[in-house]
């Protein structure tokens, strides 16, 4: 179990109003390269890759193959491979399960009901995930508070019960228009459906355009609630804070 943020030589307990470079220099201080980033390529995972590489090199990258990905997406992958010279390791579902959740209920079960969804969401995210963190002591992710509702009070470092680890959201106090003008000031590559309306990206069957003045994740999941717009890699600030017990 990672050591209590007091133990930590890096302070991290302190950076709740720090800039996600000073967030970034801790975290390489305390867990080096035991962090990893959970890279879904969007504009914020861009702009983290990015930083990583200038505060926090010993960072690993990975990403979630759920198998339903957009093209661009994938394509997307390869160009951030070579545009920062970095190893991006894939996970991928359970062939098993996702062949017993699409024999049982077909491919589109995931608009029955929430539950439903989740379901699909458990087998070819979640699951993958909890394996793709295995052995860590932290992850970082491209969570803002700016994104939706469910994310609206996102830490800047929280104890994930879950996953047993670190979670760290560098970008949490960063607006929507603070990312894109990092991205675009050092020229970094994006998704292209990003110019075609999508404001935040993933799996293709679940993922459209977004009106202009729409939540950001309006068009994730677009026939459920808004406040149902999670697929479970995040657990609610609630239920992930505390820290470890003693």
């Amino acid at each position: 179990m990672p050591p209590p943020l007091s133990q930590c030589p890096a302070a991290l307990a302190d950076l709740d109003h720090a800039s996600a470079d000073v967030v970034l220099l801790a975290v390489e201080s305390c867990f080096g390269a035991e962090v990893a980033l959970a890279c879904s390529f969007g504009v914020e995972d861009i702009a983290l890759i990015e930083l990583c590489r200038r505060h926090a090199p010993s960072a690993r990258f990975f990403t979630i193959d759920t198998g339903r990905l957009p093209e661009a997406t994938y394509e997307l992958i390869d160009r951030v491979r070579d545009h920062f010279g970095i190893v991006v390791e894939s996970f991928s579902p359970d062939a098993a399960q996702v062949q017993a959740l699409t024999s049982a209920k077909g491919f589109a079960s995931f608009r029955r009901s929430v539950q439903d969804r989740q379901e699909c969401c458990r087998i070819r995210k979640v699951e993958p995930l909890a394996r793709a963190l295995a052995g860590r002591q932290a992850w970082l992710t491209g969570l803002r508070r700016s994104q939706s509702v469910t994310r609206a009070q996102v830490d800047v470092v929280a104890w994930d019960g879950a996953y047993g680890l670190w979670k760290v959201n560098p970008l949490a106090s960063w607006t929507t228009a603070q990312t894109w003008d990092f991205v675009r000031k050092n020229a970094l590559p994006v998704n292209r459906l990003h110019a075609e309306g999508f404001s935040s990206i993933g799996c293709a069957p679940c993922t459209r355009a977004v009106a202009a003045g729409q939540d950001e994740r309006a068009g994730r999941w677009w026939w459920e609630e808004p406040e149902h717009k999670e697929c479970g890699l995040h657990a609610p600030p609630s239920s992930s804070s505390a820290g470890p017990s003693s």
